[in-house]
């Protein structure tokens, strides 16, 4: 049996496509450097008028829910939110503090190392995600002692997978 390169490589070459070619944000899955901690976004069902994507941080078996929502002009950005035990209904902005385990802009990461702003749920996923201040946040809120990690996860995430 004999195989030609010219029917081998096409093949060979579209198997080692990154997830992002058909991913949506929505689905798409990210693995921080160590695989240790993953962010899983979801696709946002439009309760809330002002959040844009949904996600949550797996570490160790814990998981924190987060949500994003753009800040308004002069230089709207992504800005996300990492949640603990929040109680339901209205809080008090003293409640929503002691439970938020990290706020910041998320910025997206391309192929190419360009910097630019979370995609929209329907738009195709980043290749890599960054969230500033992550691993300094996590590791002051008791969420973190939770996740069993020796240590909070890197900002940086790359595209690991795309649920279905």
């Amino acid at each position: 049996m004999t195989l030609r390169l010219p029917i081998l490589l096409p093949v060979l070459l579209t198997t080692c496509l990154p997830a992002s070619a058909a991913c949506k944000q929505e689905l798409a899955i990210y693995s921080d450097k160590a695989k240790t901690v993953s962010l899983e976004f979801r696709p946002h069902d439009g309760e809330a008028v002002t959040v844009t994507n949904r996600f949550r941080l797996v570490a160790g078996g814990k998981l924190i829910d987060g949500f994003v929502q753009w800040s308004g002009a002069p230089a709207p950005r992504p800005y996300g939110m990492l949640t603990d035990k929040c109680p339901d209904g209205d809080v008090t902005g003293e409640e929503l503090e002691a439970c938020t385990v990290w706020q910041g802009a998320i910025y997206a990461v391309g192929a190419d190392g360009t910097v630019g702003l979370l995609p929209a749920q329907g738009e195709d996923a980043a290749p890599a995600l960054v969230l500033a201040d992550l691993a300094w946040s996590m590791s002051q809120h008791p969420a973190f002692a939770e996740t069993k990690l020796a240590e909070p996860p890197f900002e940086a995430f790359t595209l690991s997978g795309c649920q279905e």
